[in-house]
């Protein structure tokens, strides 16, 4: 179902229609898994939380093994949404310590997680009742 009502995150004055607002998420969505496949984030998770929250329409959630891998997940991410999109995060937390970094795109926040935080805050079953939307990798293992 298609939310007819943009939300105050979503910036209508330069289009009008919530399909293309949606579409444009879903390529954001979309450009950002792919930029950290490339750097090799492990367990890649797209949650749809449009229908129950305010706070964002989709969650990626990703796992890092090092500090450095994280960071370059990170940059890839940023870089590669800058590029295709023109966007840049509007808030980004965690980068100097690099063991949580979140990146919010407002409509997309992304939580790049090593593995002993992603398992102690589990946000996949904090979000459980979100729509869980299929990723599939672009590099073979």
């Amino acid at each position: 179902m298609i939310n007819q009502t943009p939300s105050p995150r979503q910036n209508t004055h330069l289009i009008d229609s919530p399909s293309v607002l949606d579409h444009q998420t879903e390529l954001l969505v979309q450009t950002i898994a792919e930029a950290a496949d490339e750097k090799k984030a492990a367990d890649i998770t797209i949650l749809r939380t449009t229908d129950v929250s305010y706070l964002t329409d989709y969650l990626i959630i990703m796992t890092g093994f090092s500090r450095t891998q994280m960071r370059a997940i990170s940059e890839a991410i940023e870089e590669k949404v800058a590029q295709n999109h023109e966007k840049i995060p509007l808030r980004v937390a965690g980068k100097t310590e690099a063991s949580w970094i979140l990146q919010d795109y407002g409509d997309v926040i992304v939580h790049i997680l090593l593995p002993d935080e992603r398992e102690f805050y589990n946000l996949e079953a904090f979000w459980g009742h979100a729509e869980r939307i299929e990723f599939s990798p672009i590099h073979s293992v």
